[in-house]
């Protein structure tokens, strides 16, 4: 079985974007196969209970994205499947730490993954991952400080399960988020994966924000508060050199929902990245007036509680774009 490829994962990203404007350079697809069948699809289901079939099963259920819509009620109410998915998942954690996380073993728990972002993605069904406590099973993935390709998909594929339950906006799930810890795992895919892992760990951050509980997390205590904004803007530092107009939006958002905070406004006097009014980073953004409006807003919300020097605020809004 041939390996992912990070221009194929690349696509996980579609479904979180809020607008359809990013790039689709990532999408030269082959055509879909032809959908099967209900029918076909529960003998798949069913033969992920045998080991001898799993690994087919596994791989045909989650790459047929025509089969996706339907497929989470039938995947978690046939007795014992998630169970299996699960322990397919576990299977990875016992060489974690060895050289021995060969690709047959990454392929085979992305694949168990992918099927859990169909159950997550799924509005009736998503409820029932936080009842059962799911993602806990995701978390060792997330811990993980490796940067090989084979931690990256992993990396990847549990951040977008986890993309998925906060996608649709849930004080809930974000509870649950919150209580479980995510937000340092969340931090530290942000500073140790690649781009796409750093994108969809922003997004989860943002969307969390967007709660408000999410945004007391963050602000009642200095040091949570710090560290998010010391992350989001080495981030940024890095966006110089490696570009990607796509994060910088999500980190946009995250900055301008702690603006609505004074206490956030003013610790900005000291952890607004300087980057921000720097002309490369500004170009990446520069047609795009949503995110151009968000910066502006920012910097408004900055200026309009005190908590920043007018003359700074005047001259960062001299550098964007009219």
């Amino acid at each position: 079985m041939s390996n992912f490829s990070f221009a194929e994962w690349s696509n996980l990203l579609d479904q979180w974007e809020a607008s359809s404007s990013s790039s689709s350079s990532n999408a030269d697809h082959k055509p879909e196969k032809t959908i099967p069948t209900t029918t076909s699809v529960e003998k798949l289901i069913k033969e992920i209970e045998n080991p001898l079939t799993r690994e087919h099963a596994l791989f045909a259920l989650s790459r047929n994205r025509g089969i996706r819509a339907n497929l989470a009620p039938l995947l978690w109410n046939s007795t014992g499947t998630i169970y299996l998915l699960l322990e397919e998942i576990t299977t990875a954690y016992r060489v974690m730490s060895s050289p021995d996380l060969v690709a047959r073993v990454t392929n085979n728990v992305c694949n168990a993954l992918v099927l859990l972002q169909c159950v997550a993605s799924h509005p009736d069904m998503r409820m029932n991952l936080i009842k059962a406590n799911v993602p806990y099973y995701l978390y060792p993935f997330l811990e993980a400080k490796n940067k090989e390709k084979q931690y990256e998909y992993l990396r990847l594929t549990s951040l977008g399960i986890i993309g998925a339950l906060v996608k649709v906006d849930n004080a809930e799930i974000v509870h649950f988020l919150l209580q479980s810890e995510i937000v340092p795992l969340c931090l530290r895919c942000m500073e140790v994966g690649n781009e796409l892992s750093k994108t969809v760990a922003t997004f989860i951050i943002q969307k969390i924000l967007v709660q408000d509980e999410g945004l007391r997390y963050f602000c009642t205590f200095a040091e949570r508060f710090f560290a998010l904004t010391r992350v989001m803007g080495t981030m940024v530092d890095k966006l110089v050199e490696e570009p990607s107009s796509r994060l910088l939006k999500h980190i946009i958002r995250c900055f301008v929902r702690l603006s609505d905070c004074p206490r956030a406004c003013d610790g900005f006097k000291i952890s607004l990245p300087s980057k921000f009014r720097d002309a490369t980073i500004l170009n990446l953004i520069r047609d795009d007036p949503e995110a151009l409006e968000w910066l502006r807003q920012l910097f408004v919300n900055i200026a309009t509680g005190n908590r920043g020097s007018p003359s700074l605020i005047e001259q960062t809004l001299s550098l964007l774009p009219s």
